[in-house]
């Protein structure tokens, strides 16, 4: 099955499962993140540590989805109209994590959709450690079939 088919298959699954999760595309992410008139959304990283450091979003926070509900410190104090970002690999654990602060009463919590597969497919720019960087950790070699060859972490 090809990449295309599958991420489609995978955004219907993820809207399906998580209907009430408002959904953000790679291109109006970028979009938003090029505005200089309105303020950058917060930018939430919901992969684990090791993924975190091969690449992520620039300014993105790290936050370790939680089983319970809890939301981290941070996040408490935030106002409830802040516009946020979440995204993982492909959207799922993101999305769970948006559910968890619609939840907790934020109302501009989009997830994004395709994750950081799609946004490194696209070409479009991460880091690691501050710099630039195409890599991205496949998860597990199973999902990292999503990724172009030039973004697979090798």
């Amino acid at each position: 099955m090809g990449r295309s088919l599958s991420f489609t298959l995978l955004k219907w699954l993820i809207r399906w499962q998580f209907p009430s999760v408002l959904r953000m595309t790679t291109m109006q992410l970028a979009q938003a993140l090029d505005e200089s008139a309105t303020p950058a959304p917060v930018l939430l990283d919901a992969r684990s540590e090791e993924e975190y450091a091969v690449s992520h979003l620039d300014h993105a926070q790290l936050i370790t989805p939680s089983s319970d509900a809890t939301l981290p410190g941070s996040l408490g104090e935030m106002a409830k109209d802040t516009l946020i970002v979440v995204y993982c690999s492909v959207g799922y654990r993101s999305a769970k994590v948006a559910q968890q602060l619609e939840q907790a009463g934020f109302r501009q919590v989009f997830n994004l959709e395709g994750g950081l597969f799609e946004w490194a497919n696209e070409g479009r720019s991460m880091v690691k450690e501050g710099q630039p960087t195409a890599q991205v950790h496949p998860y597990n070699a199973t999902w990292g079939k999503l990724l172009n060859d030039r973004s697979a972490q090798r």
